[in-house]
């Protein structure tokens, strides 16, 4: 599956970063990552920390998936709100995956000071504007269950969205505390690179074609032929686990991105701000380091690469269209444009757990706005999972829920 297509930003900005060979003999290991994204840098780096001989596979070259494509806003926002997430599993889980997100935000910080990151973790705070009036009623009731959770938040009217971030016929909106922005492209790279120091042994070009179940530990055959003996499988796949899971647990989307050319005084008033609004689907932005602004939206099914790709200058219209609405004085100058592909689940919640048809296995899948933040989360998860003990959201979280 073709999961990005054109030009993503952070691949061009970044390049190629670190090469691995593909795999050319047999391998033992105790655990075996499938799939070298920001999830399986997560998870690799949570592996080796416990002390496990860790192997990690991708069939691509790194981070060259769906991570080269996403927009990297680190929200604690789920993208089913946090009323409506109640109503779907109890007041429970839905404040423990909101606070779950929250604190991987926490952890992410961490992770960069612990290996001097260089990929630009920055802490800021989100804007979720009304962009219709009908929406103020339900974004209240929004803003009113988050305050009543813990979580720091603001009511503003859209008098204050135009004088404090500049933008116009809005209706009021929630400003949220907590939220940074990464280069997760970059930020994968850099602890994959960390933990091959530890002993983590990575192939990439090197793509699964078969496992054999047996007790105690699985057999994966390569394309190249060569087979790796692990005690334990971790898929770190995401959207790609539809083609192996045959169950409907998930529909793939297309969301679309757009990045300016660089203007530094523009945006001056979001620099520090995620923003994204009540549009169904919803319009998102940030800026990025260098003073461009990065805004994506015009979600829709995917079908396939070649549909998708098709539609690219239309879908980046509708977005710019979009962003003149409530920023008209303002004239985008493209340098990027680019699709990228996301799953969207009847929750908005991950699947991270086992499945009851791959054995000695697990999956850790962050879906939606928040696939990397679940996936800090999954961190945690797999390395009780590999203990035999249970995480607190993992009813919330597993398959068949």
């Amino acid at each position: 599956m073709d999961l990005k297509s054109n030009e993503p930003f952070w691949l061009l900005k970044n390049g190629l970063m670190t090469s691995y060979p593909s795999l050319k003999s047999d391998e033992k290991c105790d655990v075996l990552i499938i799939g070298g994204g920001i999830t399986g840098s997560l998870i690799a780096h949570q592996m080796i920390r416990d002390g496990y001989d860790t192997l990690l596979i991708d069939k691509r070259e790194l981070c060259n998936g769906s991570t080269s494509a996403t927009t990297s806003m680190l929200q604690y926002e789920i993208d089913v709100p946090l009323f409506e997430l109640i109503d779907k599993i109890g007041e429970k889980g839905a404040v423990l995956s909101y606070k779950a997100c929250s604190d991987a935000i926490d952890t992410l910080e961490m992770l960069s000071s612990l290996i001097k990151s260089d990929a630009g973790f920055k802490r800021k705070k989100s804007l979720y504007f009304a962009s219709r009036k009908k929406d103020v009623e339900w974004l209240q009731k929004e803003y009113k269950t988050r305050k009543k959770a813990g979580f720091e938040v603001k009511w503003v009217s859209g008098a204050q969205v135009l004088e404090e971030f500049g933008f116009e016929n809005t209706f009021g909106g929630i400003v949220s505390k907590q939220g940074a922005s990464i280069d997760a492209f970059h930020f994968a790279h850099e602890l994959f690179s960390h933990n091959v120091k530890k002993g983590l042994k990575i192939f990439d070009k090197t793509e699964m074609v078969k496992v054999d179940y047996h007790k105690g530990f699985n057999l994966v055959t390569v394309d190249s032929g060569c087979q790796i003996k692990a005690k334990k499988i971790i898929y770190c796949i995401g959207y790609e686990s539809k083609s192996m899971i045959k169950e409907n647990f998930v529909n793939l989307k297309s969301t679309y991105a757009v990045v300016s050319e660089v203007d530094t005084d523009k945006f001056k008033n979001i620099r520090n701000t995620l923003v994204w609004n009540t549009d169904d689907p919803y319009l998102y932005m940030r800026t990025t380091d260098d003073g461009r602004l990065l805004i994506g939206g015009g979600d829709e099914d995917f079908y396939d690469a070649g549909k998708r790709d098709a539609i690219l200058n239309k879908k980046e219209k509708e977005i710019l269209k979009t962003l003149k609405k409530i920023k008209p004085d303002y004239h985008f100058y493209t340098d990027f444009v680019w699709a990228g592909t996301f799953g969207e689940t009847k929750d908005g919640l991950p699947y991270i757990g086992e499945h009851k048809k791959f054995r000695n296995s697990y999956f850790i899948l962050g879906f939606g706005g928040n696939g990397i933040t679940f996936s800090v989360t999954g961190m945690e998860m797999a390395s009780l999972f590999m203990k035999n003990k249970k995480h607190a959201l993992s009813r919330y979280f597993k398959f068949g829920r």
